[in-house]
């Protein structure tokens, strides 16, 4: 029994060993599994040593090429990092432009030195990664992360100054945007530079050539590092602004509202052409010299920069307006306002090459010009060479129920006369030059002065067929009257009347006392006669029939004298001269006439109880009444109408008659 109890209690303390080493066993458990996760760590760290010596003696110099490039990369991060305070701090670019921009150029530079060096450093560094891998010198779960970090760092970026430049650019722009609107107020006394007798000198720059070169200097920087289109942008904004504000005073809505009706369009046209002048030789001259300081040898930015400073002063609403009077209703006075508007274009032909010609950015404008120009030299052309035409056409129109003078032959005198003045006569023979020569054809001065002698020339041709129009002879004879001493007159002394000659101008002269002689003897000559004394004797036994005869011929001497000035009250002779040589012509033929009758016979019929039936009117009476004859009333425009060469009357082509009375 012992033995037994001897061998259980053995048996016992076995199996309280055994549970005892399983619990032991089981606590070391997770320290083998951590020992086991250690082995390859330290049999990595351990595998340099285990390598052969040689072949980590060979991995050195290939470590210091790699590490050496990294290093030089990690320094320049470090004072990429250190340039950031000089560089974000509030009013540094204000404060010190030059010092700023000196900083920035450090920036750039290191930043050119990383995109340059970056990802040569990690190119090198992955090579040493992929030897050490090759050799089996390091471990290859290290490498494979760190190879993957290497390729990453390969990739250029533009962010390798965390924004940096991005920032400082912006701070750059924005000191360039209050330098200008710092100096953006617009041109001072536009108007009156205006007024004043040539505008051909460019507005002096408001911008101080400091401030210019400040400009320069960021558009520089801020074009070389890709902000070109917000540069244009904000410098075109700003400036055209200054121009829009000082054209805003000149009152510019005409150009946007032009008539259509040429003989309005003359106080128009001759602002336009001041205004114009002075946006293109004033303001935008000065603009295009402040763009080339400020561009530099950038020429095309300068040229596109200008171009949108032009469009906010407006150039191509100019351009419309010229269109507006190539377009307006065909009238005679256009082709004075297609002249003046040439003109003007052609005053500042190299100034708009100045400023547009050659320019990409301005072909618009080169465009539209050179459109405008086209249609001003073939409407000009078009309108000049009908002029002939039409004059002959008027030949069939009906003359002036009153004998006045037709206003064709006011109009067509003045007319010509500007047409041949210095304002009118170069510009339009270089415009015939220019048309002509589109035809391969050449043009003299000589063919422009032929062509108006021949339309003054066609307009006297009407005369004739006007005066055989009246049925009454003796307003014929007032009619060519009036229109002979008119045209004398209105040419003696010009510049047309020297063109035609002494002897042609003196052949109107006598026709007008030739019609006036045989007016005054088919009219009034035959009134006075009625008053002779044959048959009167003044004694007792012929008193009654003295009487009577008396009263019989001034019976006979009212009615004529009656009719013939209700004729004649409707009659006119406009020109003053004229008018005070014919009524005194008219007064000397009847008044000493009737004067003496009624003196010698008047005391025959005035005691008669029906005295006023014969003895009508007083001697001063009739002075007077005869002395009021033939003053003009006024009466409307539009006896002529201007027809074309098919005989069709057109709205668009009245106007030569219209016009007559006021050429502007």
């Amino acid at each position: 029994m012992e033995s037994v109890a001897a061998a259980a209690r053995s048996l016992r303390a076995g199996v309280e060993k055994s549970r005892a080493l399983g619990q032991a066993l089981a606590r070391a458990g997770p320290r083998v599994e951590e020992i086991q996760l250690a082995l390859p760590a330290l049999e990595a760290a351990v595998r340099p040593i285990r390598a052969p010596r040689a072949e980590l003696a060979a991995a050195g110099p290939h470590i210091d090429r790699a590490v050496g490039p990294a290093a030089a990369v990690l320094k320049v991060f470090d004072a990429v990092h250190g340039l950031e305070p000089p560089l974000l701090a509030a009013g540094a670019v204000a404060g010190d432009l030059a010092g700023y921009l000196a900083v920035l150029g450090r920036l750039e530079e290191a930043l050119r030195f990383l995109s340059d060096n970056s990802g040569l450093a990690a190119q090198w560094l992955a090579d040493i990664v992929e030897y050490l891998g090759d050799h089996d010198l390091a471990d290859p779960r290290f490498l494979a992360d760190l190879a993957v970090t290497l390729e990453g760092l390969k990739k250029p970026s533009g962010d390798l100054d965390g924004g940096l430049l991005a920032a400082a650019l912006d701070m750059l722009e924005a000191e360039f945007r209050r330098l200008l609107a710092d100096h953006s107020a617009p041109l001072p006394l536009a108007m009156q530079q205006l007024n004043t007798t040539s505008a051909s000198t460019a507005a002096p720059s408001l911008i101080p050539a400091a401030t210019v070169h400040k400009l320069s200097l960021i558009l520089d920087r801020l074009i070389a590092n890709g902000r070109q289109d917000r540069c244009l942008s904000v410098y075109a904004d700003a400036r055209g602004g200054v121009v829009s504000a000082s054209l805003r005073a000149l009152g510019l809505d005409y150009l946007r509202n032009p008539v259509d009706y040429a003989q309005a369009l003359g106080p128009g046209v001759e602002l336009w052409g001041r205004h114009l002048e002075f946006v293109v030789r004033c303001l935008l001259e000065s603009e295009r010299q402040l763009c080339n300081k400020v561009f530099g040898q950038r020429k095309d930015d300068a040229s596109a920069c200008f171009a949108d400073v032009a469009a906010h002063a407006g150039i191509l609403d100019f351009l419309s307006f010229g269109r507006a009077a190539a377009d307006a209703k065909k009238d005679p006075i256009k082709l004075l306002r297609l002249l003046e508007v040439f003109d003007s274009l052609n005053k500042l032909r190299l100034d708009f090459n100045r400023l547009f010609g050659g320019k990409k950015a301005c072909v618009e404008i080169q465009n539209q010009t050179r459109d405008l120009v086209k249609l001003l030299v073939d409407g000009a052309v078009e309108i000049f060479e009908e002029l002939l035409v039409q004059v002959e056409l008027q030949r069939h129109m009906p003359p002036p129920p009153d004998g006045g003078v037709p206003r064709l032959v006011s109009f067509v005198v003045e007319y010509c006369n500007r047409l041949l003045s210095e304002k009118y006569r170069p510009v339009l023979a270089q415009v015939l030059t220019i048309h002509r020569s589109w035809r391969k054809e050449t043009f003299s001065d000589k063919m422009l002065v032929n062509a108006v002698l021949n339309i003054v020339k066609a307009l006297e041709a009407n005369f004739d067929v006007w005066s055989k129009a009246y049925d009454n002879v003796t307003l014929s004879y007032l009619f060519m009257m009036n229109t002979h001493w008119h045209f004398f007159k209105n040419l003696k002394a010009t510049r047309l009347g020297e063109l035609l000659g002494d002897a042609w101008l003196q052949e109107h002269e006598q026709f007008k006392d030739y019609y006036l002689t045989v007016f005054m003897r088919d009219s009034w000559g035959v009134v006075s006669p009625l008053l002779n004394r044959e048959g009167l004797i003044l004694f007792s036994k012929g008193r009654a029939t003295a009487k009577d005869l008396v009263k019989q011929r001034l019976k006979t001497f009212n009615a004529s004298f009656d009719e013939m000035f209700r004729k004649q009250s409707a009659w006119v002779i406009p020109e003053k001269d004229l008018r005070e040589k014919t009524c005194g012509l008219v007064v000397q033929a009847i008044v000493p006439a009737y004067r003496s009758y009624m003196q010698n016979y008047g005391p025959l019929v005035e005691q008669d109880v029906s005295a006023s039936k014969y003895v009508k009117y007083t001697v001063d009476g009739l002075e007077k009444m005869l002395s009021a004859l033939f003053i003009p009333r006024p009466r409307r425009a539009g006896s002529f109408q201007i027809r074309h060469t098919n005989d069709k009357i057109t709205s668009a082509m009245t106007g030569f008659y219209r016009s007559a009375s006021t050429v502007k």
